[in-house]
């Protein structure tokens, strides 16, 4: 074992997969965010827990909060294969109100309230991570920084469009790998002048215990404090000049694929990224997995003749089913139909869902379960709209 593997299993993992995910609509009405599908048949969880398996940290805790159930079993029949006798184990912890009788107030209460859980871990370093990110990140090279450079915090970033960058924290970097400052969901006005591009935290970051547990009980005693990372201890640690960033790169120096899919634009560009001729990230990766839990399915069906069926660059799972209709840059999640002459581009089909003959849709997220009914409406190619259970087409809404 190197220093780098030994540095991963030495490190804790908190997977923070609590959020109501109230900005996808009903695509979270009865599931949160983690456990949403991606891909076809994955999780969105999975891809962090991946990360953290194919590099080496294998003490991981997901902290659940609201509409667990769904990640629950997901957890425990997909990610059950760890084998703790070696001290390797995905844990479960559910809010349990052990400080004050309310729900996690933030990101930063989430960890503040197992803190007696994280410090019986006795680990030096404790990973902090969203259950609801899409990346492939080998953390050995983040800890590696992370550990050489003495910092008690290093934050992993990427460079985002200037004029994205109201959504994410935003850092500002002194000498090295330094954070001077560091500004939450900035205001465009604030960014005037910065360039194209401004590194935005991915909502990673390697911690100290030690300075964790500090960090923490002084904002727990901070009247006003919202309790979460971004706005509250990161912020504190900068001016503290305790934090580093790190640079995530791809093996050849470009910046990494690394997407928030917490809104429903965003959810769907990503999808459209898998589609792609060269994607940017890779699921077909031998040395970097995304493991799942893999039902045993049948596997995908194209009926119809040439003249009159046709798919192109899209993803089908297992269990689809397409019968003599048109198919471009479309991901169909598991046990999807699609009926005759029915025609898709750009869409994300959940698993389940029926698309019914005639059909014509772009743009668009159906949800699972759900049964598009026959129509010939002109083709939609302005915000992306998400398509309900057995709604006519003509009733969906936007709510990008």
């Amino acid at each position: 074992m190197d220093a780098h593997d030994r540095l991963a299993r030495e490190a804790l993992a908190l997977v923070l997969a609590g959020g109501n995910g109230t900005r996808l609509g009903a695509l979270t009405q009865h599931q949160c965010k983690p456990a949403l599908s991606f891909g076809g048949h994955f999780r969105n969880i999975d891809f962090t827990l991946s990360n953290c398996v194919n590099s080496g940290v294998r003490r991981i805790a997901v902290l659940t909060q609201y509409k667990a159930q769904t990640l629950i079993e997901h957890l425990a029949h997909a990610w059950s294969f760890l084998a703790r006798p070696l001290g390797e184990a995905i844990d479960v912890w559910p809010a349990q109100q052990r400080l004050h009788p309310e729900w996690y107030a933030g990101t930063a209460d989430a960890i503040w309230q197992n803190l007696d859980l994280v410090m019986a871990h006795g680990r030096r370093t404790t990973l902090i991570l969203a259950g609801d990110h899409v990346y492939c990140m080998d953390y050995r090279k983040l800890l590696a920084q992370h550990r050489a450079s003495g910092a008690p915090l290093t934050v992993a970033c990427v460079p985002v469009p200037t004029q994205d960058a109201g959504g994410f924290g935003v850092l500002e970097l002194g000498a090295g790998a330094r954070v001077r400052a560091f500004t939450e969901k900035p205001a465009p006005e604030a960014l005037a002048g910065r360039g194209p591009t401004v590194l935005a935290s991915m909502g990673v970051y390697a911690f100290e215990t030690d300075y964790l547990a500090e960090s923490l009980a002084r904002d727990a005693r901070r009247a006003g404090s919202s309790r979460d990372f971004g706005r509250d201890l990161l912020p504190l640690a900068v001016a503290e000049g305790a934090a580093d960033a790190f640079a995530f790169q791809s093996d050849a120096g470009e910046p990494g694929y690394w997407r928030d899919v917490g809104t429903l634009e965003s959810y769907w560009r990503a999808h459209m990224d898998l589609v792609r001729a060269d994607p940017p990230i890779n699921l077909h990766d031998p040395d970097w997995p995304i493991h799942t839990h893999c039902e045993a399915l049948p596997p995908a069906r194209i009926v119809g003749a040439h003249e009159d069926c046709a798919v192109a660059d899209s993803i089908l799972s297992g269990g689809a089913v397409v019968r003599r209709a048109r198919i471009t840059r479309c991901v169909l999640g598991t046990h999807v139909q699609v009926d005759e002459d029915a025609v898709l581009e750009d869409c994300v089909v959940l698993g389940g869902a029926r698309i019914g003959a005639g059909a014509r849709l772009s743009h668009c997220v159906v949800q699972s379960a759900a049964g598009i009914a026959p129509c010939t409406e002109e083709w939609h190619r302005g915000a992306v709209r998400l398509l309900g259970s057995h709604e006519p087409q003509s009733a969906l809404r936007s709510v990008a």
